[in-house]
């Protein structure tokens, strides 16, 4: 457990020094604050495993920082030094969490006892959380649910791809589940126990995405009083995952090229070059490749994205997974306290005839909407009428002789929530399963907003 990160909090520059040299020739990597506030400060700002505070300090006292680590940081242990006079504060501040207490004045082997304990104490938390999740959560690939061919392989795919450690870019439809794609990906990789940040490119300024990326030194600019780590330093020795990538303006794309080539990047406001160790997933529903041979995306950050590719399939390409899916669906909204409904043979085949422009999304959607209308135990294809409009199935699709494009079924599709919803586009977007700068695009690329839509 050395190199941990320990904070030591006091306001007397001789006891914050003697703790600070005494931590640091022990191997662990200390972090001072002189007062409650700053202390604070930093918690905010990252995860200590130790955080070591005297009590009695004016402003916020150690109790203030206690209670903002307990907040912040559950698995964080708290020591809190004081005087003889304050130890029956010291022993509330126990009751409130903190993990021992030292009073002054306190011999060194004393402090490497309690450290070392508390530090100890820690890990077997962490564990025990890890164990905890592990049994609560479906790990890896079995969240992918469905059993077609074309889901099979993807699970293949993944695994293979899990162990390569380099760029992935994630291509398919708007809803057919990308990010758990790439959530799969990172939990099966070997950077499975460093964090998974996932980041929408569509959905900020060009400012806010350098800040967020990046983050920025205090002073950087109004209102930026303290220093703050970005994004990808925060995701140091795990992944981040970049959706909707090709929204990424070009002047970001540069910056993100230089990152992935130098694997260093400079802070807002700084000027030191601090390096950086995390893996990318990135994910379009555009055909990215084109986009770069027409200008609208870095042919070089492509080729850097594109180490491997992996193709999320549509609904339409595993209808036989669909009776699998709602049934998830069923199971994931119903109320508790209901049996969970299951599908007529009949409504199952309605269902899987449906084209599905929003993908997996629309179809929870529909199954949300189902649970609504439908109080028996057995769905049928007359609990399905509202949700499969005139025209949307396809049963007759052999008699057919011209088939709408998918972009006039998501035109369709867009248009019906919208009047659904009486224009509230905040209500679409969540509706969709999108953010309203997504909807917003969609309704510019379509047209929705011109008189004649």
């Amino acid at each position: 457990m050395k190199n941990s990160k320990i904070l030591v909090v006091d306001d007397e520059p001789i006891a914050r020094d003697n703790l600070c040299h005494a931590l640091g020739k022990e191997g662990f990597a200390v972090s001072v604050a002189e007062d409650g506030r700053r202390a604070i400060a930093l918690l905010r700002q990252e995860e200590f495993a130790l955080v070591l505070t005297d009590l009695r300090m004016k402003g916020e006292d150690g109790l203030a920082v206690l209670a903002e680590s307990r907040r912040l940081w559950p698995l964080t242990e708290v020591v809190v030094v004081t005087g003889y006079a304050t130890v029956d504060t010291a022993v509330e501040a126990m009751r409130q969490g903190a993990y021992h207490y030292l009073a002054k004045p306190f011999k060194l082997a004393e402090l490497r006892v309690i450290v070392d304990k508390a530090l100890e104490k820690r890990q077997l938390r962490r564990e025990l959380q890890e164990l905890r999740e592990q049994v609560k959560t479906p790990q890896g690939a079995m969240r992918l649910i469905g059993q077609s061919p074309k889901l099979q392989a993807l699970r293949e795919t993944i695994a293979q791809v899990a162990q390569l450690d380099c760029n992935v870019l994630i291509q398919g439809e708007t809803g057919t589940g990308k990010e758990l794609v790439a959530r799969t990906i990172h939990e099966l990789s070997p950077r499975a126990k460093g964090r998974f940040v996932a980041f929408n490119c569509g959905a900020f300024t060009e400012e806010l995405i350098t800040n967020e990326l990046f983050g920025h030194e205090r002073g950087a600019y109004t209102g930026a009083t303290a220093t703050r780590k970005g994004l990808l330093e925060l995701a140091e020795k795990g992944t981040v995952f970049f959706d909707e990538v090709g929204e990424l303006p070009l002047s970001m794309q540069v910056k993100l090229l230089r990152v992935l080539q130098e694997r260093t990047l400079m802070r807002v406001g700084g000027n030191v070059e601090l390096p950086v160790d995390f893996r990318l997933l990135a994910a379009t529903n555009k055909d990215l490749r084109r986009e770069a041979e027409e200008g609208a995306f870095r042919q070089d950050l492509f080729y850097r994205l594109n180490v491997l590719t992996i193709h999320v399939p549509s609904l339409a390409e595993r209808r036989e997974d669909i009776p699998l899916l709602a049934q998830h669906f069923f199971a994931k909204h119903c109320r508790e306290g209901r049996k969970v409904p299951s599908l007529s043979p009949a409504a199952a085949r309605q269902l899987m005839s449906y084209e599905y422009p929003g993908n997996i999304r629309e179809l929870e959607n529909i199954a949300q909407r189902i649970l609504l209308s439908c109080q028996e135990e057995v769905v049928e294809p007359s609990h399905l009428a509202f949700d499969l409009p005139d025209g949307a199935v396809l049963s007759s699709r052999d008699k057919r002789q011209s088939w709408p494009t998918l972009a006039e079924l998501e035109k369709g599709y867009i248009m019906d929530v919208i009047d659904e919803v009486q224009g509230n586009r905040s209500i679409a977007a969540k509706i969709l399963g999108i953010d309203r700068v997504s909807l917003w695009r969609k309704i510019k690329r379509y047209g929705l907003d011109s008189p004649d839509s």
